[in-house]
Order: structure tokens, then sequence, then C-alpha cells
């Protein structure tokens, strides 16, 4: 059995399982290929799919709209600071700044089809969906900071351009009326760390339920033997960086001396 095959049937044990819980008119049931990525010398980046079923009440009548689903993938928080430059003759100097505590690294977003024909930008603005929403101030006085919105515009594109912020408005797909699966693609400049996935079904804008799930970032190997060696040890890390460089310098000096 492949591993879409042994998902789908998890998949179904889960469902069978919750059918014990509470009634409810839709429950909604998530699994990924994997919940972890292992960093490597050769890593390039890595792909996770998430799996997931829409269980229905058996008396609950067929609903008027299709289901939607959104998957939102935040990354490790951290606190990020974004500058503003101004030119200044033949230099360009910092001019202002902004911080934005507690901010998500990486986010993706993914739909299966664009987030206006789900639901409306009231609403998506109030529900923090979306890479645009996701991202605004939790005080509402400061969303009406122009300088603020500049400055979240500016950190959105930033970290679009580095590849860790997207949009999928076609990133969900349903295997049937019921399955459906959603790639989610890691870079290589992804931070280590833990990551979560928040996976809301929708019909007609309205939402019926939610599953979350998380994976996350490690290093393996060299690279992580390295990086609790720096953290463990800094003195020796210190000590033996400097010798390797004094090392490869002494070489360079001998393959490359002039007689």
């Amino acid at each position: 059995m492949n591993r879409l095959g042994r998902i789908v049937a998890m998949l179904a044990l889960m469902a069978g399982g919750a059918i014990s819980a509470p009634a409810r008119a839709e429950t909604l049931i998530a699994a990924m290929s994997s919940h972890q990525i292992q960093i490597t010398s050769n890593y390039t980046g890595s792909q996770l799919t998430v799996f997931g079923l829409v269980e229905r009440d058996g008396r609950t009548a067929a609903r008027g709209d299709p289901y939607d689903i959104i998957v939102t993938v935040r990354g490790p928080r951290r606190m990020l600071l974004v500058r503003e430059k101004e030119r200044l003759g033949p230099i360009w100097i910092n001019r202002t700044q902004r911080r934005f505590p507690d901010s998500s690294v990486f986010m993706t977003v993914a739909s299966n089809r664009p987030l206006h024909e789900i639901m409306s930008e009231e609403t998506a603005r109030r529900e923090r969906i979306g890479l645009d929403n996701a991202q605004r101030m939790k005080d509402p006085a400061l969303d009406l900071d122009v300088t603020t919105a500049r400055f979240q515009e500016g950190l959105i594109r930033i970290l679009s351009e580095k590849g860790l912020f997207s949009q999928e408005e076609r990133g969900v797909t349903f295997l049937s009326n019921t399955l459906f699966s959603a790639p989610i693609d890691v870079p290589a400049t992804a931070p280590t760390g833990s990551y979560e996935i928040d996976i809301v079904l929708y019909a007609g804008g309205v939402p019926l339920a939610r599953q979350t799930t998380n994976f996350e970032v490690v290093k393996s190997g060299i690279e992580q033997r390295l990086a609790s060696g720096a953290h463990d040890q800094p003195l020796l890390y210190g000590l033996a960086t400097v010798i390797l460089a004094l090392l490869f310098g002494w070489i360079a000096s001998v393959v490359f001396r002039r007689d």
C-alpha cells in the first residue's frame, strides 16, 4: 500500500473513532504525510502533504453551498524588524523602523479557490484570513495607522521574495466530495522550529469545523552536531573555529607560495 493509501486508511479509522464523539453537522479530520523535516548538508527544500476528510452527520441535510477549505501554515514566531531606507547623496541610510513582535517567519495560505469567492473581504479581515490579514496588528487602533500598514506591506513583500510567504488560491484539491489534500512547500530558507497548520472548513463563507496539526523542521547529521556544539560548548567551538581557520590559511599559503 502506497503512502496515499495508508493515509486514506488512517483517515477512515479516525473517522470511525469520531462517531462516538458528540454529534455535530460536520467534523474535520486531518493527517500529514510527515511530521518532521530534517535538514542535512544537501538540503534544498521539502514538501509535505496535508490530507483531510469531512465527516458528515448522516442525519444532516445536504448543504446548498459547496465545501471550501482554507489551510494556513505558520512558522516559528520571532521579533521582526522592518527598516525603511532613504537615499542621502551616494549612500542609503536607515530612516524609520517598526517592530513586529511575535510574528511568523514563515506563512503560506492555501485554499481550493480564491478567497474572495469563499468569503467577503470584511469577513476575511475579521477572521484574519489571508497573508495581508493574518499579519495585522492585534490592536485595532494600529491597523488605522497608515505608516504601520506601509511597514506591514513591506514585511510581506520581503518575506515573499525570500519564499517564506506565499498564497495558493488553488492549493487545496478535493479528491472527492469530502476528501482533500494540500501540498506544503517548505523552502531551504525556512528556519528550524515548530510549524502550526490550521485547517478550516467553510460553506457559504461560514466556518463549520476546524482542525489543527503541526510539524517541525530540525537539523540532523553534522549540522545538528555543530549547532549543538556551538550552543553547549561555545568556548571550545570558538577555539576550534579559530584553529581551523589558521590551519586552512597556512595550507593555502603553502599551496600558492611562489618560490
